[in-house]
Order: structure tokens, then C-alpha cells, then sequence
């Protein structure tokens, strides 16, 4: 099962120097059945799609939690046995655990597919929509639109040899 392990800068490059994501429990991102019924779809790019970008929006939380790290959003795909990624039931219908996953330990670094990240350029909306966050949580309309401005930027591709000259 392809997961998305949110990050931020700081993150992966504790990682990159570990050589693995986490310890455990680590949450991520995949296609649950929660989330094929959320985005109603058959199609496993569109909901693999769909996991990214939860797993985008959990990272601007982090990136929001942590006043020192770079504005910009980080992704890892990462592939594990199906059996190690776990739904939490509990949190079925909870709109904001839709893909939610659980892993229980370390997933060595080695078995990532990929790392998705913002471009320098989305720097500032990044930057504002962390501000936004609370305000947007709180139900404030023009705070949502601020947060929904970051989505609007692709994350980009990066191979896992990419990941020190990401991390500059």
C-alpha cells in the first residue's frame, strides 16, 4: 500500500540522517475505503491524488506547529505491507481522519518512493495559510479561503536521491 507521510523541512532531513521515518507510531495518508466513499471515485490516480492531499494539508499543520521551519509543505510516499498501515474504525466519520492511517513502527527511508514538496514560490501563501489555520478551524470564511490559497500549489516531484539538494 502506497501511504503519504507528512513532514516538514526539519522532518525529512531527520530522516535523511536516520535513514527512516519516524519512530512509530507515525501517521500517514492513503487510499481507506473512508476515502473512496469521501471522493467517490474508481479511479486510483484520482484517490491516490486524493491522499496526497490530505497528507499536504496535515503537513501545513505541522509547518504551523513549528515556527522555525520553512514554510513549505513535505510529502513522502512511502510503500508498505498492507497489514502494517492501519485505519483507526473509531475515527471512520470523522471528516478530518478521511485517509487517515496509522503505522505502528519505523519505515526505513530506503523504501520511499518519492518526496513531494512546495516550490520555493509557494513560500508566502504557505506561510500565510499556517497563520490562517486557527482562524479557518474556528469556522472564519476568509481564513479557509487563505488556507484553500496553498492548495492551490502543486507539490512537486523529487526522487529520493533528490533529498540533500532539496533540503539545500
Amino acid at each position: 500500500m502506497r501511504v503519504y507521510v507528512p513532514l516538514t523541512l526539519p522532518g525529512l532531513a531527520q530522516a535523511h540522517k536516520a535513514g527512516e521515518l519516524g519512530p512509530g507510531p507515525l501517521t500517514a495518508y492513503a487510499v481507506t475505503p473512508a476515502l473512496r466513499e469521501w471522493y467517490v471515485s474508481d479511479d486510483i490516480e484520482e484517490l491516490e491524488y486524493a491522499a496526497l492531499s490530505r497528507a499536504a494539508a496535515a503537513s501545513l499543520r505541522l509547518v504551523a506547529g513549528d515556527p522555525g521551519a520553512p514554510r513549505r509543505r513535505v510529502v513522502v510516499a512511502v510503500d508498505v505491507p498492507d497489514k502494517d498501515a492501519a485505519a483507526d474504525p473509531d475515527r471512520g466519520l470523522d471528516a478530518g481522519a478521511i485517509g487517515e492511517v496509522r503505522i505502528a513502527g519505523a519505515v526505513a527511508l530506503a523504501k520511499a518512493a518519492a518526496v513531494h514538496a512546495d516550490a520555493d514560490d509557494a513560500e508566502a501563501d504557505v506561510t500565510a495559510a499556517a497563520a490562517a489555520l486557527g482562524a479557518a478551524d474556528q469556522g472564519d470564511g476568509d481564513a479557509q479561503f487563505v488556507v484553500d490559497g496553498a492548495e492551490d500549489h502543486e507539490l512537486l516531484w523529487f526522487g529520493i536521491q533528490e533529498i540533500p539538494s532539496l533540503l539545500g
